[in-house]
């Protein structure tokens, strides 16, 4: 099974009723259409640049035994951490720690096949051939909540560099997980310290993101999202059985995940934030605030995404050409929490979609809850900059 995936690249997808950008009702119809198609809950927060963001949520009658869902909830955010993991490496690019044709051998000796061929920049965008550790199944209990072995990013990075190589290192482009377990591993080399303590003091307290860490366990800061997946009795047909076995408290036909650790994540997706945080960290990374100019702009260097020509992967952070403008993004998605985040090249306007609950896009099932969520990100980016957007219909 495959696990923190990239899907923002190929979310943004064209309907049939237009929506004038004037109005929210659009959105929350849409955010509507979601509940009823089976999402948990949804959090969308739309900010163009020229006035008091759109933040709406909503959710199941049954989930309100658990929580009252608030726009300002903490979530999961799964990938989305690999834009901060970007931006801690560039940081120590532009002290001169590192380069990022470094190679990873220089620090992690022997750590990795070819170490000595793959460089930072190859981890970073998913250009250096490594596989999937998620894809291993002795990690497998630890994402279904029913391992709680605190896995590093050394252990993480092991999983994966057993794997055969994809291909040679910069030969061609394809999403790894391995890549930010190896970058996880070198930034704590490097710097002496743990990932969490980076988070914390080089982005979340210099920003003022209360309610952004790099979680450790199970456990959360404030008032957060619950999230959800199909209990055993409920599955999907196209969901393997084991998912069923997922660890959490049952009822109404599905389990709570939310108290489930993510330390198998590392640094590939163990990022808690909610999504005005995330807006101000677009905005502070987009406007040079957290690296120079020089750095931001090797962030946007691109390299084409297979099968997407309108879309390109930087240094943890992807350009896609959609309908309504060029935006810079990333998505998430662990048991339970399916995000995806997107600003414009200077970080004033940003949009943000949460679905609570994430397994569906996996496995390619639920359809219907599929196409709303594509509705969803096709609509809410549309929104951010003020255009007139397509959707599915109810």
């Amino acid at each position: 099974m495959r696990w923190l995936h990239l899907a923002s690249a190929v979310a943004v997808a064209a309907g049939t009723v237009l929506c004038p950008p004037d109005s929210t009702a659009p959105l929350r119809q849409l955010v509507h259409d979601l509940i009823a198609a089976g999402a948990p809950g949804v959090i969308v927060r739309v900010d163009d640049g020229h006035g008091r963001p759109v933040e709406i949520a909503e959710q199941a009658d049954w989930t309100a035994k658990d929580h009252r869902l608030a726009a300002g909830d903490e979530f999961r955010m799964g990938s989305n951490t690999k834009t901060m993991m970007a931006t801690l490496v560039l940081q120590l690019v532009a002290e001169g720690r590192l380069a990022l044709t470094d190679p990873v051998q220089k620090s992690l000796p022997d750590k990795v096949p070819n170490g000595q061929a793959i460089t930072l920049r190859m981890l970073l965008n998913h250009t250096s051939g490594l596989d999937d550790y998620t894809s291993v199944p002795a990690i497998e209990p630890a994402i279904l909540g029913l391992d709680p072995h605190p896995w590093t990013n050394e252990e993480l990075l092991a999983l994966g560099a057993q794997l055969p190589p994809l291909f040679p290192p910069g030969a061609q482009w394809s999403y790894s997980n391995t890549n930010y377990a190896a970058i996880g591993a070198i930034l704590e080399r490097v710097t002496g310290q743990s990932l969490a303590d980076l988070v914390r003091d080089r982005i979340a307290r210099p920003l003022g993101l209360r309610h952004t860490f790099f979680a450790t366990d199970g456990s959360w800061s404030a008032p957060y999202v619950r999230g959800y997946e199909a209990d055993a009795g409920h599955l999907p047909p196209q969901m393997p059985t084991e998912v069923g076995t997922i660890a959490g408290p049952r009822h109404d036909g599905h389990v709570d995940v939310s108290g489930n650790p993510v330390r198998w994540g590392g640094a590939a997706g163990a990022v808690v934030s909610t999504a005005q945080d995330w807006a101000r960290f677009f905005q502070a990374l987009m406007s040079g605030q957290l690296i120079p100019a020089a750095q931001l702009a090797q962030m946007r260097d691109t390299v084409g995404v297979p099968g997407h020509p309108e879309a390109g992967a930087g240094l943890g952070i992807d350009k896609v050409a959609g309908p309504c403008g060029t935006t810079w993004s990333h998505d998430g998605g662990v048991p339970g929490y399916l995000s995806v985040n997107l600003t414009d090249s200077t970080g004033d306007r940003s949009a943000s979609v949460l679905i609570s609950t994430e397994l569906f896009s996996e496995f390619d099932a639920e359809p219907q809850l599929a196409a709303a969520s594509k509705a969803m990100s096709n609509a809410a980016t549309c929104a951010m900059f003020d255009q007139p957007v397509t959707v599915s219909p109810s």
